[in-house]
């Protein structure tokens, strides 16, 4: 091959490999749509309630939906936001504080269980619809549940950060305002209350005993508690079926930002949480977005769908509860950033590490992993018009003439080589209805990283926990 030639074959190789590049290295957001999306969470009239996907014939689920589609109390966008970043920096708050205090009692033999004197006055498949809990200022996410013989609904928080499922409970001592009606254990035949000496009471962290009767009370970092009867009752699956004598607690007494549902639905890895109990081998969900009346579902034991993305699971040997991933590093703009994956993993003591969490809206990184995601989106998007920051995002652009735009890829990167590519929606997220949309990541300087489920919407998220594989599974609700 002459000179001449081989200097137009390398020309040519290196023009191929830059298209290829720069193909990988922008994705593209609709802000009209976006938008339009934000004016109608406002004005309810404009919404319809759309269809969840089937659920499989070979498995139990709920319906999961957004919090939107129940209840909207606010009147604009901008102040619906604000309530949720505020409710999330609570969340964070209780989940750092329960960690920590899971570590100093692991590590601690003088820390003692509490006791009355603390307490506040075989395998089936199963699936349920899951919704965004947006509206009423909550990242949070409802199932709809079925409870007690004959069966009532209820709308539950699905939490993969809690161990104790529980609901308000007649008759109420102080119960918060909630969509449905109180369940009321005299109308269920199958309500049965749980002896101080049952295994179930015994798994409790904070027990108490009244008349051979169990007494629990969880606590969360936000302040927010819930107190009563530690009980057992028969939770049914929609259409795909129930699972008799489930262990919950029925509160009597429940204070705090709960905002709207009638309880809650524990997904972590602890005795006692939904999976634990039902011996589930796996379970997965869906997060639709945020600002929808569409559902999807919370479903037991199904097969994970074919190409998804596959991580680790892994535990963290102080705590049980969370559900840790394999997370080793990001990248933007098709670039892996300069982090260490240390940064990402449990260290000796049990902290650090990174979680995912569908109670938490917007991820955390440690504040090295923050700077380093903020700085390279920002050199990437020069193009992209800045403007002031807002609550806790600091990086966020001025969207309000455009119809579409171009921006920076962002990944996650697992222990596998696998990487997941997110969708614009999933990072750059509106913070009004005139254009404001900011980059929804935070730093935090615990070093417990958080993947919240701002990331997560329109990718089914599932955890093998008999081959502990967390997979995911983008445009799968």
């Amino acid at each position: 091959m002459s000179s001449s030639h081989f200097f137009l074959f390398l020309l040519l190789s290196l023009t191929t490999t830059t298209i290829t590049a720069t193909t990988t290295t922008t994705t593209t957001l609709d802000v009209t749509t976006t938008l339009q999306n934000t004016l109608n969470l406002i004005n309810p009239n404009s919404l319809q309630q759309q269809q969840t996907q089937k659920t499989p014939s070979s498995s139990l689920s709920f319906t999961i939906h957004p919090r939107s589609s129940l209840h909207n109390h606010h009147h604009d966008y901008k102040s619906l936001t604000l309530a949720r970043l505020t409710r999330d920096s609570h969340r964070v708050a209780s989940i750092i504080t329960n960690l920590n205090f899971a570590i100093a009692k692991t590590n601690n033999s003088d820390i003692k269980q509490e006791t009355s004197s603390n307490l506040k006055p075989e395998m089936l498949s199963f699936s349920t619809p899951v919704s965004s809990g947006i509206s009423q200022g909550s990242g949070e996410y409802f199932a709809k549940v079925g409870l007690g013989t004959p069966t009532q609904s209820y709308y539950m928080v699905i939490d993969t950060g809690s161990d104790i499922n529980w609901i308000q409970c007649q008759p109420c001592e102080d119960c918060y305002q909630q969509t449905d009606s109180i369940f009321n254990p005299s109308s269920s035949t199958s309500y049965k209350s749980l002896s101080c000496s049952s295994q179930q009471c015994a798994s409790l962290d904070i027990n108490a005993c009244r008349n051979n009767k169990c007494l629990y009370q969880v606590s969360y970092g936000d302040g927010s508690f819930t107190v009563g009867n530690f009980v057992t009752e028969t939770v049914s699956f929609g259409r795909s079926g129930s699972v008799p004598n489930v262990a919950l607690g029925c509160g009597h007494d429940n204070e705090g930002l709960f905002v709207g549902a009638a309880g809650l639905l524990a997904l972590g890895g602890g005795l006692l949480s939904l999976p634990s109990q039902i011996k589930a081998t796996s379970f997965s969900y869906c997060l639709v977005d945020r600002d929808s009346k569409a559902s999807s579902t919370l479903e037991f034991n199904s097969i994970a769908p074919e190409n998804s993305i596959t991580a680790p699971l892994l535990r963290n040997p102080k705590i049980k509860t969370y559900l840790y991933v394999g997370l080793t590093g990001i990248s933007v703009g098709g670039r892996a950033l300069s982090i260490p994956p240390s940064i990402f993993t449990v260290d000796d003591t049990g902290r650090g590490g990174t979680i995912v969490d569908s109670g938490t809206a917007v991820t955390r990184l440690q504040t090295q992993a923050y700077n380093a995601l903020r700085d390279a989106f920002k050199a990437r998007a020069r193009s992209l018009k800045p403007t002031d920051g807002f609550s806790l995002f600091d990086t966020c652009f001025d969207f309000s003439s455009i119809k579409r735009v171009a921006v920076p890829t962002v990944a996650f990167n697992f222990a596998g080589g696998k990487s997941l590519v997110l969708k614009a929606e999933n990072y750059l997220i509106p913070v009004d209805s005139h254009g404001k949309f900011c980059l929804a990541f935070a730093p935090t300087n615990s070093p417990l990283s958080i993947i919240g489920n701002v990331q997560q919407q329109g990718t089914r998220v599932g955890y093998d926990l008999s081959k502990s594989v967390v997979s995911f599974s983008p445009r799968n609700c």
